[in-house]
């Protein structure tokens, strides 16, 4: 039997401290993660009755043992000892070290509050002493990686209440745990932390924006499913704007996580971030711990609303929208797989992977099939007053004029038409598959094996991440190799890709006194959009070129073109350097303006690692034989010694 109060509702609890406020910025400036958000939400619920319907728990500091089954012990020693006296002087310095984070006397108290809370109340629900919990907590968690706090968070609070249920506490028979993120931005560190475990099934609903939301780069993307036993167990949904609502959410809901979670079966559901849609689950044991939401009011609404929904009432609201036509290209983008009651051995039939957990459930490496029993047109589908999709008639087809794509200067507009896109609605790829350049690659990709990863995809040696590859996965009908007067040099001091250290980049400008050796890949201009957007760091396909044909037009005459689409990405830069057999040469490079950033210290030069140097050091000697390994050493350790 469920447990629930005198008057048969479901016992959810709410944990609230007040301690956790003092973590704040260290000299009172404003900042949108601030103790009013936890503040807020709390007076919400108390103004609404919320509180007295509910179990009322207060924090509790957790045990940094369990906060090390998923962060580093150098990481948990510095997030506790920060807040003492002895850091005074080199609390400023130490936050100025991470991305987006502030540190002051009452950080580590806070931290090891907000963690600890999360695990108290999921304990609590996995026993069955709470049928469901909300977590006030903060500082939010699902950004910090196991060895580095971001993005406003110190420690992973989800990820720590994760751990210590599928590992200090067996008892309680928790074998799968469903972690669903709809936080605005992406739970990188969540994800990380999961990345080779099939016990915890992670689904993350995201602004993307093509890798350009924070925390940016590749991990967003949809391709991103995890790895080795955990490959499949990994579930990304990135939206491709700011502009998606309820609608849009409430349909991925119906075609992928509810699908998804069914077979999955989780023993118990944590909930990192935004609050909403949770009905479908409610019968089920639920922890909602808070992440991201920084409008004070729009957050403690939605508080407000999950916690009625968890107490068994319904929040009622007119959505007579649709979702974006994005949004059935977002579902439609992969290959969900399918999921089956098996018994077979983990290699199926048929020669696929697949994965068998401990229920017994075989799970194909991409997770759900999206076909016609799962996934109908979203044209066909709007929301009612009770918050449900419901499929209406319509006596459209398909059809190229009617597709309403985002585009650079357009809009992504809700639709009531059906959204599937033809191929043939994108015909700047069928006239840019008929038009040949060169890519003039001057650093890792003069490894043709590696520069083949932005053509077919994948990865090889040395990188960390996979590359997602063009669409056109034709392989160069030519190499050669050039010579260049432009200035070799290698900064910033850290990529996705390769990890520590810098990166090659082409001075701008030509110099007669400067000689760089260059591989020359013959690929077509629709392939040199794809490349150019990954060389970028971003990974889903291009739907307008980022390099038309009037930009092949005017770079030629002033040979340098600044991207305005890639604004504030490394190779935002594409420069002109010539015609061999009277096609273009082009390749990309860092903005003109950057340069005197490398030159001043305010962005960082850095010599590259081993890995990204060797390889360089095997497309010069190996693939072109244009050095041997001693001279291509020491081109290398010239380009990097050298002032800019």
């Amino acid at each position: 039997m469920e447990p629930s109060d005198d008057h048969g509702r479901p016992r959810v609890g709410i944990l609230y401290d007040e301690r956790m406020c003092g973590h704040s910025t260290p000299s009172g400036e404003d900042h949108p993660e601030n103790p009013n958000r936890i503040r807020a939400a709390w007076k919400k619920l108390e103004s609404k009755g919320i509180t007295k319907r509910c179990v009322v728990l207060r924090g509790r500091e957790v045990d940094d043992r369990l906060v090390e089954g998923v962060h580093t012990k150098e990481h948990v020693k510095l997030i506790k000892e920060v807040s003492s006296r002895e850091f005074d002087s080199r609390r400023r310095r130490i936050a100025s070290g991470f991305n987006s984070i502030y540190l002051n006397h009452g950080s580590s108290e806070s931290a090891f509050l907000a963690a600890g809370s999360v695990l108290e109340v999921s304990e609590k629900v996995a026993t069955g002493e709470l049928n469901s919990a909300i977590a006030l907590v903060r500082p939010p968690g699902h950004h910090a990686e196991s060895d580095k706090a971001m993005g406003f968070c110190l420690f992973n609070n989800i990820a720590i209440a994760a751990s210590y249920l599928l590992n200090e506490k067996p008892e309680l028979g928790v074998k799968r745990i469903l972690i669903v993120d709809w936080d605005v931005h992406h739970g990188n560190g969540t994800q990380k932390m999961f990345w080779n475990d099939p016990r915890v099934l992670y689904f993350s609903v995201h602004r993307f924006d093509s890798g350009t939301f924070y925390p940016s780069g590749i991990d967003g993307s949809h391709i991103m499913i995890g790895e080795g036993p955990g490959a499949g167990y990994n579930i990304n949904v990135p939206w491709e704007h700011g502009r998606c609502g309820d609608a849009d959410y409430l349909a991925v809901w119906d075609h992928i996580l509810i699908p998804v979670a069914k077979v999955y079966n989780p023993d118990i559901i944590l909930i990192s971030g935004g609050f909403d849609a949770v009905d479908e689950f409610r019968s089920g044991k639920i922890v909602m711990a808070l992440e991201g939401g920084y409008n004070l009011n729009s957050l403690a609404n939605s508080i407000l609303a999950c916690a009625i929904t968890l107490l068994g009432g319904k929040v009622h609201g007119s959505l007579e929208i649709y979702p974006f036509e994005s949004t059935w290209r977002v579902i439609q983008a992969p290959d969900w797989g399918s999921s089956s009651d098996s018994d077979s051995d983990a290699e199926k039939d048929d020669g696929s992977d697949a994965l068998i957990d401990s229920s017994g459930i075989t799970f194909d490496i991409n997770v759900v099939d999206v076909n016609e029993d799962i996934i109908r047109p979203f044209s066909m589908l709007k929301v009612d007053e009770d918050n449900h999709v419901k499929e209406i008639a319509s006596n459209h087809s398909p059809a190229c004029g009617s597709s309403n794509e985002s585009t650079e200067g357009g809009h992504d507009e809700p639709v009531a038409l059906p959204v599937h896109v033809p191929d043939n609605c994108t015909p700047w790829r069928s006239t840019f598959s008929k038009i040949d350049v060169w890519y003039a690659s001057y650093g890792s990709n003069m490894w043709q094996k590696r520069f083949l990863c932005y053509i077919e995809g994948g990865q090889v040696e040395g990188m960390h991440i996979p590359c997602t590859g063009s669409l056109d996965k034709s392989l160069p009908k030519e190499t050669k190799w050039k010579i260049v007067p432009h200035r070799l040099f290698f900064a910033r001091s850290y990529t996705d890709t390769w990890g520590a250290g810098g990166v090659a980049f082409l001075h701008p400008e030509s110099n007669v006194n400067e000689k760089t050796r260059v591989c020359m890949h013959k690929i077509t201009l629709e392939q040199f959009n794809d490349v150019l957007l990954q060389e970028n760091g971003l990974s889903q396909h291009l739907t307008t070129p980022l390099f038309d044909l009037s930009s092949l037009d005017s770079v030629a005459e002033s040979k340098s073109m600044f991207m305005k689409a890639l604004e504030g990405k490394w190779y935002s830069n594409v420069i002109y350097l010539g015609k061999d057999d009277g096609i273009p040469i082009l390749t990309m490079t860092c903005p003109l303006e950057n340069i005197e950033g490398f030159r001043s210290g305010e962005l960082p030069v850095c010599t590259p690692s081993k890995k990204y140097a060797d390889s360089l050091v095997r497309g010069l000697v190996e693939d072109g034989k244009q050095l041997s390994e001693a001279e291509a050493l020491e081109y290398i350790n010239s380009a990097a010694s050298a002032p800019i």
